[in-house]
């Protein structure tokens, strides 16, 4: 029987014969364009490349036997020099005069080419990756961008909550500028790369050895390598000798190594157990099935004893490139206004942007190029277990970012995140911090505390009877259980007293953490400059600088008079006695008040003058009683006092100048008294202390001698104190006038003696608070900084201070910080007496001239009456002798 089954096949073999048939009929009816290929022939993953080019180039041309165009390539071997690669590259141009290059495989040999940017317009199809925009548009990538996995590697760091890497790459220029990039995406995420380190691909063991120690003590427990698979064997090697390798370590492997995962032997996979790497990700398809069984097939036909240990992603970008580069070729040819062209010529502007819109889907997925780069939709997590990579999710870059266990359905909620990963050591849950605090075998973080601190409400050594394990009770104490609490380290603390011997100081503490004998030291340790050079400090948890306390003590009785310098008052003085002059001499010819007799006027003079102090002149209280009616009291409100000035009890003035400088007297007298009496009660409220030439006590523990001479205080001696009791007697005997200390000292004194009648009468910020002191390098001084400063924004710290340090007396503290109030002088004021000056001036000078005036008018008026009186003598006596002769 006749199977109809078979004819659908039957005819399609016939079409395929007569194709074939045809192209023999015309071999040469094609035109074929020139290709380049520079490879490193003697490189496993040359050959590789190689094999895949000849593999994609065959399948293109099978699979499109119609087509009219044909590339040839034209390869030339580097081996392994990359001046190889630019002579050959050189020579292919010149004299093979390709259209366009495949090659080379790395970034050095990629920097040489790009040189003919100028020369040569043709594309370049290259291996090599580059964070930076390409300068030259012809260079074309067509691997996988190497930065965008960057951005996945910081995520996954920050998804493990931890907060610092170090980064290990090769020591060469793309190295280098790899690291910057991967800096930049740590930086987005609050990452902070504590160290690069750049390791030489031809460096030995024992120098590989000798970095990966440094890096050991650096107490950083996250480590992203990013260098070649040659060279990864011999970091992961040295690592796992170091026990780096081991529990709470952390180790995220770049492409760069992953991708060749398969090929790197078993020694390798053992040392890397439990490192996570990203690498390229190709969709499975029913293409690359058959293009892994042909190389399979291809690799045991040529090496039947050696295992296929999978097909290297250059081969696959390889294949796929010149699918995209053939499509191209023959685009340009069939293009209606290219249709004539001879392909022979240079056509390196029109292939590059022939191969800019190609659109195809590869064996590694969608193949299409933009801004000269290939697109990746996503990225493979694998979990190095066993004998190869385990996969644990894929990280999206087309959406955005993110890690889903599959990639079929992101946007399910029970597919965001990873598989379960299993780390160095065999756990499946890792805490860096934890670990990095476990350095040379140690369980506990040994913390030292200067046992001489002898203000126990800052800090003290308490012990807990239930585990009879040490603490440090106080301010201070609870200052830094809150913030290392807040860490969450799951690291116990061990607190060792430091007994202090004769002449022994803070410093020697400092000095036994420089030393690593231990982690860190809590206490009342003043952050200095010198300190710093040896001991890593967290931010100051206390004020700023230093104080000086003092006891109030009792006013004297001519405190009256301090107010006022001494200039002041002798103006005032005299101001008053030009006033009742004044007043004298424009009032006393015309009012009776100032009339009478020498004594009389002298006294009438003084006690107007200075009567102005409490008085104004009858005239003001007339003009306020005719504008408020019943009001006989004008009633001067001021800060804290009410003056009422009494305005009945001198006559009127006469003359109006008199009543203008009186006016304007008074206004100077109210500013006057008013700021007297403001002064005056600044000056009751606080005693000031005079800073020169007074007794002066230091607190003897702190570093107080460097800021001694910032605080003017000169001509006098000092003594050190060490105990609030100390400070207490000092000033209660008066054996001290005044201590500087630091502010925290003087508030657990006033705190410890809220009877005593102490103050804190001044500050100065010499000095930089206290801080807790770690090794250097120490990643928990800059996670406790970050706590304290949370602690003092929420006000956990405030609430801590009032806790040990507030006052407990029921009367107002008498803390304070704010500046002594300024004595009044002349200067200050020479405005006021200025006005008040001229004013009595003019109406003195007006006064004057009246007076002359008046004078010159009574002169003429007696001349007159003398002329009229003489006059009438003469006619008097004419009639005398009139009636005489009759």
């Amino acid at each position: 029987m006749i199977n109809f089954r078979l004819y659908p096949f039957l005819i399609l073999m016939l079409l395929s014969f007569q194709t074939l048939t045809r192209a023999h009929e015309h071999p040469r009816s094609y035109s074929e364009v020139q290709v380049g290929v520079i490879l490193d022939m003697e490189s496993w993953a040359g050959k590789v490349v190689y094999r895949c080019i000849s593999m994609a180039i065959s399948d293109f041309y099978t699979a499109n036997p119609h087509y009219t165009t044909r590339i040839a390539f034209k390869t030339r071997d580097t081996k392994g020099e990359p001046l190889s690669a630019l002579s050959a590259a050189l020579d292919l141009l010149e004299n093979t005069k390709v259209q366009a290059i495949i090659g080379p495989e790395s970034t050095v040999e990629a920097r040489f080419l790009d040189v003919f940017e100028d020369k040569a317009n043709i594309p370049i199809l290259s291996f090599s990756t580059s964070p930076f925009p390409n300068r030259n548009p012809y260079l074309l990538q067509i691997s996988q961008d190497e930065t965008t996995q960057f951005k996945a590697i910081a995520a996954m760091v920050d998804l493990f909550k931890s907060t610092e890497v170090i980064v290990i790459c090769e020591d060469t220029t793309n190295g280098r500028e790899m690291t910057t990039y991967m800096v930049s995406a740590f930086q987005e995420k609050n990452i902070y790369v504590m160290h690069a380190s750049f390791i030489s691909a031809s460096s030995n063991n024992e120098q590989v050895w000798e970095e990966l120690r440094k890096l050991q003590t650096m107490q950083t427990m996250v480590f992203v390598v990013h260098v070649s698979p040659s060279l990864a064997t011999n970091v992961f090697s040295m690592a796992k000798e170091l026990g780096m390798m081991g529990e709470g370590y952390m180790w995220i492997v770049t492409s760069k190594t992953t991708n060749y995962l398969e090929s790197l032997d078993s020694e390798t996979i053992e040392s890397m157990q439990g490192a996570v790497g990203f690498r390229s990700y190709f969709p499975a398809s029913r293409d690359l099935h058959k293009f892994v069984s042909k190389c399979r097939k291809e690799h045991y036909d040529l090496n039947p004893f050696m295992e296929f240990k999978g097909v290297d992603p250059n081969g696959i970008w390889a294949y796929d490139a010149v699918y995209a580069l053939a499509t191209a070729v023959e685009r340009i040819q069939t293009t209606t206004e290219l249709a004539s062209k001879d392909l022979g010529t240079n056509i390196g502007t029109s292939l590059l942007d022939e191969m800019l819109r190609v659109n195809l889907h590869g064996l590694g997925g969608e193949f299409k190029l933009m801004n000269g780069r290939t697109t990746s939709k996503a990225m493979e997590v694998v979990n190095v277990i066993g004998k190869g990579g385990r996969r644990v999710g894929f990280w999206m870059m087309a959406t955005g970012g993110g890690f889903v266990k599959e990639i079929k359905k992101p946007n399910s909620s029970s597919n965001q995140g990873l598989e379960i990963i299993i780390w160095p050591g065999g756990t499946t849950s890792i805490n860096p911090k934890r670990r990095k605090l476990q350095t040379n075998g140690n369980k506990k973080l040994r913390i030292l505390f200067p046992g001489a601190s002898l203000f126990p409400n800052i800090a003290q050594i308490s012990v807990d009877p239930r585990t009879n394990l040490s603490g440090v009770s106080g301010f201070t104490g609870d200052v830094f259980n809150a913030a290392f609490n807040a860490l969450d380290y799951g690291v116990e603390i061990e607190v060792i007293p430091f007994s202090h011997k004769d002449g022994s100081t803070y410093n020697d503490v400092i000095q036994k953490i420089y030393l690593k004998e231990y982690d860190a030291a809590i206490g009342d340790f003043t952050i200095t400059e010198n300190r710093s050079l040896f001991v890593d400090f967290t931010l100051p948890f206390t004020d700023l600088g230093v104080g000086i306390v003092a006891r109030n003590t009792k006013n004297g009785m001519w405190i009256f008079l301090d107010p006022l310098s001494a200039d002041l008052w002798i103006t005032s003085a005299f101001f008053f006695l030009f006033l009742g002059f004044v007043i004298w001499f424009i009032e006393h010819r015309t009012n009776n008040e100032f009339q009478g007799s020498t004594r009389h006027q002298i006294g009438t003079t003084l006690w107007f003058a200075f009567s102005t102090l409490v008085y104004a002149h009858s005239k003001l209280s007339n003009s306020l009683h005719s504008n408020l009616n019943l009001l006989k009291d004008l009633i001067f409100l001021s800060t804290h006092k009410i003056y009422i000035l009494d305005l009945s009890g001198i006559e009127n003035c006469r003359g109006e100048a008199a009543k203008f400088v009186v006016t304007v007297w008074v206004f100077v007298v109210l500013v006057l008294t008013s700021s007297y009496t403001a002064t005056l009660s600044s000056l009751l409220t606080v005693q000031q202390i005079g800073m020169k030439e007074m007794s002066i006590g230091l607190q003897g523990l702190s570093p107080l001698g460097i800021v001694y001479n910032k605080l003017n205080v000169v001509d006098g001696w000092s003594e050190k104190l060490y105990a609030p009791e100390d400070y207490a007697k000092a000033l209660t005997t008066g054996r001290f006038d005044a201590i500087v200390s630091e502010i925290l000292y003087i508030k657990s004194l006033l705190a410890m003696y809220s009877g005593a009648d102490f103050s804190l009468i001044a500050t100065a910020p010499t000095t930089n608070g206290f801080g807790f002191a770690f090794q250097k390098g120490s990643p928990l001084a800059r996670e406790m900084s970050t706590q304290i400063a949370k602690m003092r924004e929420d006000g956990t710290l405030k609430a801590l201070e009032d806790k040990w340090l507030k006052r407990e007396s029921a009367m107002m503290s008498k803390d304070f910080s704010s500046p002594s109030p300024k004595i009044l002088n002349f200067y200050g004021l020479r405005g006021l007496f200025f006005i008040s000056g001229v004013s009595m001036a003019l109406a003195l000078l007006f006064s004057m001239i009246d007076l002359v005036c008046e004078k010159w008018h009574i002169k003429d008026k007696i001349k007159m009456l003398r002329c009229v009186l003489h006059g009438s003598s003469e006619i008097h006596e004419h009639d005398t002798d009139v009636e005489s002769t009759v």
